[in-house]
């Protein structure tokens, strides 16, 4: 045309700028396009400037099309819609509000297109205010009945969780087309609403509307649950019956579904029959096999996607790092790294969080730091991610640290952040350092009625010692959930507070709360702490009845309860098959066993571990020095200490510590014990001193008790077990002196000793003693049986163990004190009131004392009676005058 002297008009040049437009590779004749519409003086064209908006919009270049906008020197409604959507594309949803805003404010009445491209950015940014705004100037300029923007609204609607009000307005509507079936449609599967997604979906069919590809997505993505898995079928068949199943984004809905229903063989069945494939089909059999624990499958689709030379994107990637989550993955995931940095993956945003992901999966939390400094933008997620990573592989400072770093970056947190972060807040230290002023940061930036943030709250001030505020956060939530309650459950288990924790499990059940597997494991666990055989059995039941016996979570509190409270025969029978069984369920095992004083079978159960089970972890190492020190095999404990080390790359923490100083310092050798604090690569907290003081009182070694008092002292002047453990040592070398000083000072300064205390339980009642306990109803006959006790073990051959009791008195007064320990009370009473041949159960909240070991000992051979004792450290078993714990403890 030009070739023949015609002159090309402003309408034939903004045609050729939108064919520039639909095609992806033309952008550069584009732009030459704009150079000659300058060059010939159209840049007033109404026409061809909205056109050339459209081009730079969406080509991603919003800032080319907001300088163009600005020098263009008419503007109407059609260009101020251009620019809106332009903004929309490039997912810029508040520049596109600004821009309408300027529109309203220039006097440029909006018309529908307008209305409906900027009630889509609003849907974008959740604002109500914002959407409610918009949603007037409609109503007032009267295109409320335009299907155009009324289908927008009815997503606004959808994205706001309004469902009344986007079925009101959806039966209002005088006109409808298949955009707004489709767009009610949508909203019913985001809400779940399966059974009325099917309902609109028959009226739509009655309504002679035909269903497209997106109506069908819809509907079968609305029924990819178990419940509703006939209607997904049914949904399939229809597909095959109407030759749809050439519509591939249908067929990648339909494995999708497939998947998210657990039938990975239908997903694949489908997947391979699909004559066309495009990307997403590819990524969605990916997730399939990921989802669905099939982490091998994922990766070999993958390497036949390359070996196909499929089209590979960034979800691909994304997808195949996600599928890479056993240790035994990690050189895989080391290669889908490089693959990706090879084909020009290496800044994509998704990517790299996938990469942090998998990094803090396999522990490698250097390499996750050197994905995260190299990428050169980072959003949310991003910074969650890493968080999250330091916080699973429990570096806290690194958390504390990236978190400032991240507000310092003017990056605002979501409450995953605060939840992660709230989530190292584990002792009362961090409390005051931490805590308080992350709940400040969650007010400031409106999380304060966030249901994850408050349930992690009240563990985390639970955790901090400060119940008040936990129980007070809890009391003043607006809509309790299951999580809540659980929250509350297991804060007040862990911390010893097992009746509280009873209590609320059982407001919980009254108040209609569903209880899930969390609530019975945090019961169960409370029933543990109270030693309390009855209420877990009673637990055990409910659990049976709501059918969770079969969840490994519950199982594992099940064993564990049922090993604290003395039942280890129950506890064995709950025991998995070897291949079912978790690391917890292997350390709950060796734990038992320890507790019990079992070393054969603890180590016999560690090495079947080594073969049958999953890595050790120090957790199983806690147990199993646990189970040397109760058996008083010191060069055994030393031994898998070392083992621990430089076998399994485990860091000893400071109970693998404690364990060794006990277990040196029980068998006399303290000098080593000093040594190996010295060597230690961690600073030695409270319980490290402690049991080197216990040990130095034990041996008499009173130079050595000095030193680790005085170590406690300085880290916590109040620890009355200190000078009790001090005054002890004192009077064991008979330094009386020094021992009425020592009870002078926690006179003066307000310490009380601990009491000793001692429980048993009959028929679902817990009776409790004292010291010289003279408050039980029975007393009388208490002390009466106790005497009975004192002959029967006199006559064979008892002599009572007075260095036990340390008072400056004469012998006859010692004996007498030690007669009225609470242990020795208990088993009166349970004599009295367990029925014969029953075993008798006494719980004591300190250590067994030689003298009541020695009687509980005689008293069960003398009267052929299985007695059983549990002190804070472990069960000491009488059966025929032996303990199982063979008088080592």
């Amino acid at each position: 045309m030009r070739e023949k002297g015609g002159k090309p008009g402003g309408f034939m040049l903004a045609s050729l700028v939108t064919a520039c437009n639909h095609d992806e590779e033309m952008v550069d004749q584009g732009i030459q396009i704009h150079c000659f519409v300058a060059k010939l003086g159209l840049m007033s064209n109404v026409y061809v400037g909205t056109a050339l908006l459209h081009l730079y919009g969406k080509k991603y270049l919003l800032s080319d099309a907001w300088r163009f906008f600005q020098e263009m020197p008419e503007r109407n409604v059609v260009t101020w819609t251009a620019l809106m959507v332009s903004c929309s594309v490039n997912e810029q949803p508040v520049e596109a509000i600004t821009a309408y805003q300027n529109m309203r404010r220039e006097g440029v009445v909006c018309n529908e297109n307008s209305y409906a491209t900027v009630i889509s950015s609003c849907g974008l940014l959740e604002s109500e205010k914002l959407n409610r705004q918009v949603l007037a100037h409609v109503v007032v300029s009267g295109f409320e009945a335009e299907v155009s923007v009324a289908n927008s609204l009815l997503t606004m609607f959808g994205n706001m969780g309004k469902v009344e009000e986007a079925e009101q307005l959806f039966h209002r509507m005088e006109d409808r087309d298949t955009i707004s079936w489709n767009s009610l449609l949508s909203i019913y599967t985001r809400e779940g609403m399966c059974k009325e997604a099917l309902r609109c979906f028959s009226e739509m069919r009655h309504s002679n509307f035909k269903p497209d590809m997106t109506t069908l997505s819809c509907m079968i993505s609305a029924c990819a649950s178990a419940d509703n898995v006939k209607w997904g079928r049914g949904l399939h068949a229809f597909v095959v019956k109407n030759d749809l199943e050439s519509f591939v984004s249908v067929c990648n809905t339909l494995i999708s579904m497939y998947s998210m229903l657990g039938k990975t063989d239908d997903a694949e069945m489908l997947f391979r029959a699909m004559p066309v494939k495009d990307v997403i089909s590819w990524n969605t059999m990916m997730s399939s096999y990921s989802q669905n624990g099939n982490n091998i499958g994922a990766l070999k689709l993958l390497s036949e996607m390359l070996q196909l030379n499929k089209e590979c994107n960034h979800v691909t990637f994304a997808t195949a790092l996600a599928a890479c989550a056993s240790l035994e993955a990690f050189l895989d995931g080391k290669t889908i790294h490089a693959l990706a940095i090879f084909i020009g993956l290496r800044e994509n945003l998704v990517v790299c969080n996938s990469l942090i992901t998998m990094y803090s999966k396999f522990n490698a939390m250097r390499e996750a730091e050197r994905v995260f400094q190299t990428m050169p933008r980072c959003d949310v997620i991003t910074w969650n991610t890493l968080i999250g990573g330091y916080m699973e592989n429990e570096e806290k400072n690194e958390v504390i640290q990236t978190f400032n770093q991240m507000r310092r970056a003017g990056i605002r947190g979501n409450y995953i952040t605060v939840v992660n972060v709230l989530g190292v807040c584990s002792t009362p230290h961090d409390l005051p350092d931490h805590g308080k002023a992350l709940h400040a940061y969650a007010i400031s930036i409106g999380l304060e009625i966030n249901e994850f943030v408050l349930n992690s709250l009240i563990t985390m001030y639970a955790n901090g010692g400060d119940f008040n505020s936990s129980d007070f956060i809890f009391d003043q939530m607006s809509s309790k959930n299951v999580v809540s309650w659980n929250a509350m459950i297991a804060s007040k288990a862990h911390h010893g507070h097992g009746e509280e924790a009873m209590k609320y499990l059982k407001e919980m059940f009254s108040a209609g709360i569903e209880l899930d597997q969390f609530s019975f494991s945090g019961g169960l666990s409370a029933s543990a702490c109270l030693a309390s055989k009855g209420e877990g059995q009673q637990i055990h039941c409910l659990i049976i009845k709501f059918g969770f016996d079969s969840d490994l979570h519950v199982i594992n509190a099940a064993m564990d309860m049922y090993g604290k409270c003395g039942k280890m025969d129950d506890a064995l029978k709950l025991l998995p098959e070897p291949s079912k069984r978790s690391r917890l369920t292997w350390n709950i095992m060796i734990s038992c066993y320890a507790r019990y004083g079992q070393f054969i079978e603890a180590e016999d159960t560690f090495n079947k571990m080594l073969l049958l089970g999953p890595k050790p972890d120090y957790v199983t190492f806690v147990s199993l020095l646990s189970a040397c020190n109760h058996a008083g095999l010191v060069d055994k404990g030393l031994t898998y200490y070392k083992l621990m080390t430089y076998k399994f790359g485990i860091s000893p923490r400071i109970e693998h510590c404690a364990c060794i100083i006990d277990l040196l310092g029980r068998s006399g050798r303290l000098t080593e014990a000093e040594k190996f604090i010295e060597e230690m690569s961690i600073l030695p907290n409270s319980l490290i001193w402690r049991s080197l003081l216990s040990a130095s009182r034990t041996h008499r070694r009173l130079d050595t008790g000095q030193k680790a008092a005085m170590h406690l002292l300085q880290l916590d002047p109040l620890d009355d077990s200190a000078y009790v453990l001090l005054a002890n040592a004192y009077a064991l070398s008979g330094k009386w002196d020094d021992v009425e000083k020592l009870r002078e000072h926690m006179n003066s300064t307000n310490l009380k000793k601990r009491p000793a205390c001692s429980w048993i339980q009959v028929k679902n009642k817990v009776s409790t003693f004292g010291v010289a306990d003279k408050a039980h109803p029975l007393a009388k006959e208490v002390y009466s049986k106790l005497e009975w006790i004192l002959q029967l073990v006199k006559e064979a051959g008892y002599v009572a163990d007075t260095s036990q009791s340390l008072h400056d008195t004469d012998e006859e007064q010692k004996e007498c004190n030690l007669w009225n320990h609470s242990e020795k009370l208990a088993l009166a009473f349970g004599l009295m009131s367990v029925p014969a041949g029953c075993t008798i159960t006494v719980f004591k909240n300190l250590r067994v004392c030689g003298d009541c070991h020695l009687v509980y000992k005689l008293l069960s051979k003398v009267i052929t009676r299985e007695i059983v004792l549990r002190d804070p450290y472990r069960f000491h078993h009488f059966k025929g005058g032996i303990c199982s714990c063979s008088d080592y403890w």
